[in-house]
């Protein structure tokens, strides 16, 4: 009597935690679109019903002016301080074990847990003429709560950690392989760090400058302290948007924040293209 092949039992299909694709893509956009997409929307909507002419009437007022050179000059001038200092704290906590590191790991989210008022008030009580700083500077004719300087530093603050976070991750990624052969080879510590480690750093580098700009352009809680808020002097565009809206110039509030939303809209497109536009070039230069 030949033996018969029993069936195999039938494999249990994988059941995922998650919805399905459609679900979860369905549930994600439904709550992106709430939350961030219409309230945008809204926005862009009642400023396009401004018009050119409504929209360069509300831009060209000097005050307006005034306060969007200071707003983007002061977010450039902070995200460049932040994005060398990022980079160099990024270094330290990669390259190097010490006492305290866990420790200055942590205190590098501090402004993102750190409510930015907290943060305004404590940055002008140290910079201020009676400040522990400030009362140090100021005889010496460095005046830095109330002034344009005050804005830049606030601004460095709140985007360090934006230069840190981008850059760390692709510095652990890297290791010490690339560095110890361009050293075998006899490249000095400046060419091994130019040649080979930089070329990898630039699009981290150039995402948290990014970041850093787009998220010092609208700051407006850490910065109001220690600003002083002068018309024409150290008045930024986000509170000139809440001085708008207060003597009920709406369009100018919506003028002001359309520019805004445009150049952060901007920083973002910079930050999802760099790189790919670094990867495409490293490809085409390995094929070449």
């Amino acid at each position: 009597m030949s033996a018969t092949a029993l069936p195999l039992p039938s494999t249990t299909r994988f059941r995922r935690p998650l919805p399905g694709f459609g679900l979860s893509l369905g549930l994600g956009l439904a709550w992106l679109g709430l939350i961030v997409l219409l309230p945008l929307a809204a926005l862009a909507i009642r400023a396009a019903g401004l018009g050119m002419d409504g929209w360069l009437r509300a831009i060209q007022d000097p005050r307006v002016q005034a306060a969007l050179k200071l707003s983007f000059g002061a977010a450039f001038a902070a995200s460049i301080v932040a994005l060398f200092a990022g980079a160099l704290i990024a270094w330290v906590l990669v390259r190097y074990r010490f006492p305290g590191r866990r420790l200055l790991d942590a205190i590098v989210d501090l402004p993102f847990a750190l409510p930015t008022a907290v943060a305004g008030i404590a940055l002008t009580a140290i910079y201020s003429a009676n400040g522990w700083v400030g009362r140090w500077l100021e005889p010496e004719g460095l005046k830095i709560a109330y002034a344009p300087a005050g804005i830049v530093i606030a601004l460095a603050f709140i985007g360090l950690p934006f230069a840190v976070r981008t850059v760390q991750p692709v510095l652990e990624s890297l290791g010490r392989e690339q560095e110890e052969a361009a050293a075998s080879l006899g490249a000095s510590r400046f060419t091994a760090f130019r040649r080979v480690i930089l070329p990898e750093l630039v699009p981290a580098l150039l995402t948290g400058f990014s970041l850093a700009f787009a998220r010092g352009l609208g700051e407006y809680g850490s910065v109001i302290f220690i600003a002083g808020n002068k018309p024409f002097a150290t008045e930024i565009a986000p509170l000139l948007i809440t001085i708008r809206l207060e003597e009920y110039d709406y369009n100018g509030a919506i003028a002001i924040a359309a520019l805004l939303l445009a150049a952060s809209f901007v920083c973002l497109l910079v930050i999802n293209a760099v790189p790919s536009l670094f990867a495409h070039e490293r490809r085409t230069r390995r094929n070449g």
